[in-house]
């Protein structure tokens, strides 16, 4: 079985990129990341953004996109990121209103069917990134995560489980995404430690507010945490995942690189 590509989600180090995005593109590539997961294209064009990653030796194997990016163009979007090259675009969110349970429901199901259409006419996969909110039960007994995937077949919605946001919810990572197995081609590895100070905020992608957690947690480099990282790691190689994606909201102590070193470094150390 072919080992999943390791990737970083460039989110993690955003306070580098957005100063020095050659650089820090480069500086990933050295610590041992053969890919990356986008966060947005910087200002810049499909095609110019490509060859900086090129230029770095990166791939760019997924990307988090808004669903409001698709509802704006799109076609336009999924054919930008066909041309940066990308396997699997996840939507990085949706709030509670836009879910199972919620009055914009209908409106999610119509964009997302949308955009998994066009995305998978491009050869990309369409999937869905949690955080934790989406582990509330609804009336009906189902998580509104569950009902979510219910509510599309496989082929058209996938999940992107995040591991340290379904620890966050109180549930094991590798179970959850052994229950999505053959649908779940890419896993954010996100280790995290319960704290005793304020909840776990993080800025959403595309969106003017912040998502906070009630439960007090902080993120750490992989390995560094509350996790059991590989047999998570195994239960999505036995799920199919092509790429795992090392991601910190917010590093802790350290910078946000030597946060993503330390977790290539431990992933390395564990054979992946």
């Amino acid at each position: 079985m072919k080992k999943p590509t390791v990737a970083l989600q460039l989110y993690t180090v955003r306070d580098f990129t957005e100063k020095d995005l050659d650089g820090t593109l480069s500086k990933v590539k050295a610590m041992g990341y053969d890919a990356v997961e986008l966060a947005g294209t910087y200002g810049l064009e499909a095609s110019e953004f490509k060859q900086k990653l090129d230029a770095a030796g990166l791939e760019a194997v997924s990307a988090h996109v808004p669903i409001q990016a698709f509802e704006a163009d799109f076609e336009g979007t999924a054919t930008l990121y066909k041309t940066l090259g990308c396997k699997v675009v996840a939507i990085p969110w949706a709030s509670p209103e836009m879910l199972p349970g919620g009055p914009d429901f209908e409106k999610t199901k119509a964009s997302f069917a949308k955009a998994a259409a066009l995305c998978k006419e491009q050869g990309i996969i369409f999937a869905y990134h949690n955080h934790d909110f989406e582990f509330k039960t609804l009336p009906c007994n189902t998580l509104v995560l569950d009902a979510l995937f219910d509510a599309f077949p496989a082929d058209q919605l996938q999940a992107q489980i995040d591991t340290g946001w379904v620890t966050v919810a109180g549930l094991d990572p590798a179970s959850y995404i052994g229950k999505y197995s053959g649908r779940c081609p890419a896993v954010h590895l996100k280790d995290v430690v319960e704290v005793d100070n304020a909840g776990k905020t993080v800025e959403l992608l595309g969106a003017d507010n912040k998502l906070e957690s009630g439960k007090k947690f902080e993120d750490r480099p992989v390995g560094q945490g509350m996790q059991n990282i590989p047999a998570t790691i195994k239960a999505a190689v036995d799920a199919g995942a092509i790429a795992l994606v090392v991601e910190l909201d917010q590093a802790v102590g350290i910078t946000s690189l030597e946060a993503a070193k330390e977790s290539r470094e431990y992933l390395k150390s564990i054979g992946y």
